[in-house]
């Protein structure tokens, strides 16, 4: 019955390290790649981790496991938020069909900062010319000085 269970895991988490893999190669942009890779590898590695740990029943065995998932569902998710930002401040061009652009209002081009929320972002406008190089006299730098 164990071997089942272990056959079962591997297969699946297997598959979500394919559809992962599948993702990175047919997603249209950086954002969309990262989501499918972070997502299915991270619950491909959890199975396949589950799977290691049945198979052996050994003490030392299930707590490498337990850590090596710890390790993968806690740096997974900050690297892939890491890569995303610093392809947004580069500039990467987002997919046609993306409906809502949450960083947008609050990025000022120029200095590469992101305002805090707590302030009231730039308007659109001001948002447009910043993007495309042209300054209104200094607007939109004031507030994003620490």
């Amino acid at each position: 019955m164990i071997e089942l269970l272990q056959g079962l895991l591997l297969v699946t988490g297997s598959l979500f390290m394919l559809i992962a893999a599948l993702g990175i190669v047919r997603l249209p942009d950086l954002l969309t790649r990262m989501h499918a890779s972070t997502k299915g590898a991270s619950l491909g590695v959890m199975l396949l981790m589950a799977a290691v740990a049945l198979h052996f029943l050994e003490e030392v065995v299930f707590a490498r496991t337990i850590a090596i998932t710890f390790f993968v569902l806690l740096t997974a998710p900050v690297a892939a938020h890491v890569i995303g930002r610093a392809g947004y401040f580069v500039g990467i061009e987002l997919w046609k069909g993306t409906l809502k652009d949450e960083l947008r209002p609050n990025y000022n081009p120029l200095s590469h900062r992101l305002h805090s929320g707590l302030k009231k972002p730039a308007k659109e406008s001001e948002t447009d010319a910043l993007r495309d190089g042209r300054s209104e006299g200094g607007k939109g730098d004031s507030d994003t000085r620490a």
